[in-house]
């Protein structure tokens, strides 16, 4: 016996709306978490200014590629945003998906520097650091949001693709600004989860606004549809988060450094680096499975 899912009623684009609702709850309250964590209290203040110095000598010999690097940066993420979103409204004339992700960067970048210069404070701890507050991270805000905007506007089939795609490129960003000195590995994160939160909220409009085309046949019809895209996210994103897990609580058990940055070891740096690489890779391996589950299935499934 054979039914076809037609686009009406449980069928549509974003069927299940809470999901997305719930998922942003969840990024916005883990941005809160980490600011709390690792800038209000003594020992998350620790353990972010000691990766921040050890990376000055954990990686010297990659400052200047990852400079280079983030002075094109800024360049090379509005490039990007700014041609998938012409395409889509010049080629493709989805006008109201092209707006909203604009609005995405846009709302992802003003968050960013609201929380930092308006809302956010560094407390002292008496830990010896910079004494303004410099999270999120404003480059890897950029580079994030640009990647999202490319994703919500792509149709399901490419959207495995560029989850991958743009979490490769987000958790280069922001490991470069980690290791060319230019924000600690919290402000990173914070970066990443202000995205993510947008991410989302974005999405579901997209989604609820564009149920004619957000529409697929499934994870393999298509080359940029493969599992293998997630699949690859997932093991990078979860193997990382456990990583850094690990390399965290063994520093704490055995006892940091009287000082930051005078390690013997650099497990700091390297839990930062792995942090970062976690949280980006999970996030959007999570974005690409909800976005994937929620599209609107039209290939004849077997009864």
């Amino acid at each position: 016996m054979t039914s076809q899912r037609t686009s009406t009623g449980q069928a549509r684009a974003a069927r299940s709306p809470l999901l997305f609702v719930l998922a942003a709850v969840a990024c916005a309250s883990a941005l809160g978490w980490t600011y709390w964590a690792f800038v209000r209290t003594t020992t998350g203040q620790f353990a972010d200014e000691s990766a921040w110095r050890e990376a000055g000598v954990a990686a010297p010999d990659t400052q200047g590629p990852f400079l280079r690097f983030l002075d094109t940066l800024p360049t090379i993420s509005v490039i990007v945003a700014a041609a998938a979103i012409l395409f889509v409204a010049l080629r493709r004339r989805r006008y109201a998906a092209a707006l909203i992700a604009v609005a995405v960067i846009l709302a992802s970048n003003l968050t960013t520097q609201l929380l930092k210069n308006v809302v956010f404070d560094r407390p002292d701890r008496g830990v010896a650091t910079l004494a303004f507050n410099s999270l999120p991270s404003g480059h890897t805000t950029l580079a994030a949001s640009a990647a999202a905007a490319v994703f919500v506007i792509a149709t399901p089939r490419w959207r495995p693709f560029a989850a991958a795609a743009g979490g490769s490129y987000s958790v280069l960003a922001g490991a470069a600004t980690f290791i060319n000195l230019w924000h600690r590995p919290a402000d990173v994160v914070a970066a990443l989860l202000v995205v993510g939160t947008w991410t989302l909220v974005g999405g579901l409009i997209i989604m609820r606004t564009g149920d004619t085309w957000n529409n697929w046949q499934g994870f393999g019809a298509h080359w940029g549809s493969a599992r293998s895209w997630l699949a690859a996210c997932w093991v990078l994103g979860l193997g990382s988060l456990a990583l850094s897990a690990a390399l965290y609580f063994s520093v704490q058990a055995i006892g940091p450094a009287p000082e930051p940055g005078t390690a013997n070891v650099p497990l700091f740096f390297w839990w930062g680096l792995a942090w970062i690489v976690g949280v980006g890779f999970t996030l959007s391996a999570a974005a690409g499975w909800l976005f994937a589950a929620q599209a609107r299935v039209t290939a004849q499934q077997q009864a």
